[in-house]
């Protein structure tokens, strides 16, 4: 079996929620080659050094400034887009062609598919939340994206298929086909998450997403960090670069850290601030983090995440405006109930017996 995965580059997310893919892909004997752009290729090749990379066309997702102004970035770029989703289903057509893969694996590339292959679409947003302003248009977001997903084979949702799951109304919509495979994270079969760490530090702080949001949040925390008393921590979420600014003496910097030492880091430490991209939740359940998000300005999905979390008491919320050592403090006083979440790897192995089985009876 012959496979090529291509998450993408909207920040890291969709590619770590593939790495536990990959790796089952893998311990069945498939070969695997991955499709990168932009940051993704350095986050695999610290995963997966010996895997091919193949460039694909970026999206290149900035956000505007005032997070509200969003949408309306989105509608001003959307021929960019559309082009870029056409360049990447040329690729992909022209790489089936020449390389003769069996499966397409998209981890919310819409155009990423292919004639001659299997083609698989991943998404935890079956409905695309819309902000306030804009509710009208959702129905319409909705029906293109279900347009697009139906030109796959088949979808696969990391989530749970009881309601509401880990993304309630977002990945589960009446009458949907698609494949629920349960949570994905790269921590999930590592045998120290059990174990008890030293909380030495007492905030570890996880950045990601486009700029200039990312560098805001950054700036802002460095600021509240250094009135705290106590070391943090801040992972910048830039695997392969070396330079790093300047910090507080109470603040340890690091770009990247790879999969276990990111692990330790985050039990090591008393909370956990970061963004509710969906990745990073199913990262901290299975690290049992207790969090506090922060949802970048402007993405209705993290904040419809932050705020289903928070109602449920299982995480702090608060906005990045918001940010200070006064408000983390505050933030740290609140009472989380913890995780009542029971990690079932069946459900992924079962996705992919039945792809197993799919391709070989068309053989």
């Amino acid at each position: 079996m012959k496979i090529l995965v291509a998450p993408l580059d909207w920040g890291l997310g969709h590619a770590t929620r593939t790495i536990p893919i990959i790796y089952q892909f893998l311990s069945r004997g498939w070969k695997v080659n991955l499709a990168v752009s932009g940051r993704v290729a350095a986050l695999y090749k610290g995963q997966f050094p010996n895997l091919e990379q193949i460039p694909v066309p970026g999206y290149r997702i900035e956000y505007p400034r005032r997070g509200f102004e969003m949408p309306l970035w989105l509608l001003k770029n959307s021929t960019r887009l559309m082009s870029v989703i056409l360049q990447e289903q040329k690729v992909a057509q022209k790489l089936v062609r020449e390389r003769g893969y069996d499966v397409i694996f998209s981890d919310n590339r819409f155009g990423f598919h292919a004639e001659g292959a299997y083609n698989i679409y991943m998404t935890h947003q079956l409905s695309i939340a819309f902000p306030g302003p804009f509710k009208a248009l959702e129905k319409i977001g909705v029906a293109w994206h279900k347009r697009e997903m139906s030109r796959f084979d088949t979808i696969w949702v990391p989530d749970f298929s009881e309601y509401p799951g880990m993304a309630g109304k977002l990945s589960h919509v009446p009458k949907a086909k698609a494949e629920y495979v349960g949570a994905l994270s790269r921590f999930a079969d590592m045998d120290f998450l059990n174990m008890h760490w030293e909380k030495k530090y007492r905030f570890v702080a996880i950045l990601s997403g486009p700029e200039p949001m990312r560098s805001s949040f950054e700036k802002a925390l460095l600021k509240a960090f250094e009135k705290i008393p106590g070391e943090h921590v801040i992972i910048r979420g830039f695997p392969g670069d070396a330079a790093l600014p300047k910090a507080p003496s109470n603040v340890k910097l690091f770009n990247h850290l790879e999969t276990v030492e990111f692990a330790r880091t985050v039990q090591s430490a008393e909370y956990c601030i970061s963004r509710p991209g969906y990745s990073t939740v199913m990262d901290m359940i299975y690290l049992g983090a207790n969090c506090i998000f922060v949802p970048t300005p402007g993405q209705t999905e993290q904040l419809y995440l932050g705020k289903t979390l928070h109602s449920a008491r299982k995480a702090g919320l608060l906005k990045q405006d918001e940010i200070s050592a006064k408000t983390l403090t505050a933030a740290m006083r609140e009472k989380h109930r913890s995780w009542d979440f029971n990690a079932s790897g069946n459900q992924l192995s079962q996705a992919i017996d039945r792809l197993e089985s799919k391709l070989s009876s068309t053989v």
